[in-house]
C-alpha cells in the first residue's frame, strides 16, 4: 500500500453509540442544511468581515472600504454589498464611499468574533505542536464558523487548563 493510500485510509465505523442513538441513526444534514436549522445569525462571510472591521478599530476609531476590502483580499464593490447587510443587521454605521464604524452591539459581536478566532487559532496551534501561528490561520479561518459559543469557551477552558498544568 502506497503512502498516499495510507494517508486516506480510514477506521471503519464501529457501532459505538452516542448517548442512546447509535451514530448512524443520528440526523445528518449538508452544511446549507444546519446554517438554515440555525436561528438567525450571521452566515460566514458576515462573521468574516465583521471580524476584520473590529481588529481594524483597535487602532483607529473607523474604517474605509477600501481599506477592508484590502484586508480581506476582495474587491471594493464586493465589501459594499456586505456593509449594506451589516448596516441592515444593526452592527455598523456606514456612509456611502465613508466611514464605517462598529454600532454596540456589532461591538459585542465583533469582540466574540475576535475571541473565538484567537481560541481556535491557539487550540490548533497546541493540537499540532506549531509554533508558527501563521500556519494554522487557514485552518482557524475555515473552521471558526462551525463551533458554538459552549464549544469555544470549553476549548478555552482546556486551553487553559493545559497551560495551568506546566
Amino acid at each position: 500500500m502506497s503512502t498516499e493510500d495510507r494517508q486516506f485510509q480510514q477506521p471503519q465505523p464501529d457501532s459505538r453509540e452516542f448517548g442512546s442513538q447509535p451514530f448512524y441513526t443520528q440526523q445528518f444534514y449538508t452544511m446549507n442544511g444546519y446554517r438554515q436549522k440555525a436561528p438567525g445569525g450571521l452566515t460566514p462571510a458576515m462573521e468574516d468581515y465583521l471580524e476584520m472591521i473590529c481588529r481594524l478599530c483597535i487602532t483607529q476609531p473607523t474604517v474605509r472600504l477600501h481599506d477592508l476590502a484590502a484586508k480581506l483580499h476582495v474587491k471594493p464593490s464586493s465589501a459594499s454589498r456586505m456593509i449594506g447587510q451589516l448596516k441592515k443587521a444593526g452592527l455598523i454605521q456606514a456612509e456611502r464611499y465613508g466611514h464605517i464604524s462598529l454600532t454596540p452591539s456589532g461591538r459585542a459581536a465583533g469582540d466574540y468574533l475576535l475571541y473565538r478566532h484567537s481560541v481556535v487559532l491557539r487550540f490548533l496551534a497546541r493540537l499540532n505542536n506549531c509554533d508558527n501561528i501563521d500556519d494554522m490561520l487557514e485552518q482557524t479561518e475555515k473552521i471558526e464558523h462551525f463551533l458554538s459559543p459552549e464549544t469555544v469557551t470549553n476549548l478555552a477552558r482546556l486551553l487553559d487548563d493545559d497551560r495551568e498544568s506546566k
